[in-house]
């Protein structure tokens, strides 16, 4: 009996294609997808035939829905090194999409989480349909904004990045445009279109600009952003807690429900992910993925991601018991011993060979 490839690629006219085919699993990204994407793309950046590499996605509900979780989990709680096996592979996959040498063009409608936005955020050129749903929900599993969330989320207009990745806040089409996780928005139903063109001319720019519509939708969030920056500017996690707290007038609703959905995160979690936006906003991109490296090596011996998956995703609960489970508890050296250099730092050199 055949079963279906993960990932599926093939040569059409100026370009390569990668297509992500789980469809059913909303498209998570396993090993074996990593696996072979990396020297597929590093053949392709060899060959002259190839003028620029289209990723897209099989199925309408999502792009990719992010890492496949339930996997990692199993693989982490047995001591199995392939966890940290993965996640070396995927970040130095998310690497070389970010200084690769040809145009890289993510067509992206649906729901965009984690480790389908460090296939997409990284490339040339994003394209976001009117379904996109992006987010960055790591805290609420007990894990951390990573796939480059310590370069991205910094970059994006204030503190928006902050917020994205202490409250797993959902963005669609017209504020994934705005904050710049996407350079370009067009109707879902002209990708296919948008694909056939780009395979027929290649150049990118013009193309793309060419299918190019205003997002179905207004942005919301340049309207929330003055409150975002007041109270995401706080120093530690605390601070943002009581600042939303303080707010008053129209903003008081909103600003009181952040306050609510940051607490049901992982305590540690959202230490770590403040400490990533502050570092990541001076590091370079290669160290910003040094630095998650780090991170994940020690989230994978601790226990809240454990049970974050658990909690969301095999209990479905939702009832995640966090260790420490109060924000006074995790102190700055627990936090400090999560950044710390390892003695096998995450190699980033011969990406070009896949």
């Amino acid at each position: 009996m055949s079963t279906e490839p993960e990932i599926i690629f093939e040569k059409r006219g100026r370009a390569g294609i990668v297509t992500l085919n789980r469809p059913k699993a909303l498209n998570a990204l396993n090993a074996n997808m990593v696996a072979l994407m990396h020297p597929q793309l590093a053949a392709w950046a060899d060959d002259a035939s190839v003028e620029l590499v289209i990723v897209k996605a099989a199925g309408e509900k999502a792009f990719c829905a992010g890492g496949d979780i339930r996997q990692l989990h199993d693989w982490g709680k047995a001591g199995d090194p392939a966890m940290r096996a993965f996640y070396h592979d995927e970040y130095r996959l998310n690497a070389f999409i970010k200084r690769y040498p040809k145009p890289y063009v993510a067509l992206v409608d649906g729901i965009v989480m984690g480790g389908g936005v460090g296939l997409s955020v990284h490339g040339s050129h994003r394209v976001a349909g009117e379904r996109l749903m992006f987010a960055m929900p790591e805290t609420g599993i007990g894990f951390f904004p990573d796939v480059g969330g310590t370069f991205f989320l910094p970059r994006m207009p204030g503190k928006v990045g902050t917020w994205l990745g202490l409250t797993a806040a959902r963005l669609g089409q017209a504020d994934a445009l705005w904050t710049g996780f996407a350079t370009h928005a067009a109707p879902s139903a002209s990708f296919e279109a948008i694909l056939n063109a780009l395979c027929e001319k290649g150049d990118p720019d013009t193309t793309l600009a060419a299918f190019s519509a205003a997002p179905a939708a207004e942005a919301a969030v340049p309207c929330l952003q003055p409150v975002i920056d007041r109270c995401f500017s706080g120093e530690t996690v605390e601070e943002i807690l009581s600042r939303l707290d303080a707010e008053a007038g129209d903003p008081a609703e909103w600003a009181g429900k952040q306050a609510s959905i940051i607490l049901t995160k992982s305590p540690t979690s959202l230490k770590i992910a403040l400490r990533q936006m502050k570092e990541g906003a001076q590091a370079g991109f290669e160290d910003c993925m040094r630095i998650e490296y780090r991170i994940v090596s020690r989230v994978a011996q601790g226990v809240d991601f454990y049970e974050g998956v658990r909690a969301v995703i095999i209990d479905k609960d939702n009832a995640p018991k966090w260790t420490p489970a109060a924000l006074p508890d995790v102190t700055e050296a627990d936090i400090d011993a999560y950044f710390a250099p390892l003695e096998d730092e995450l190699d980033l050199t011969g990406l070009d060979r896949g």
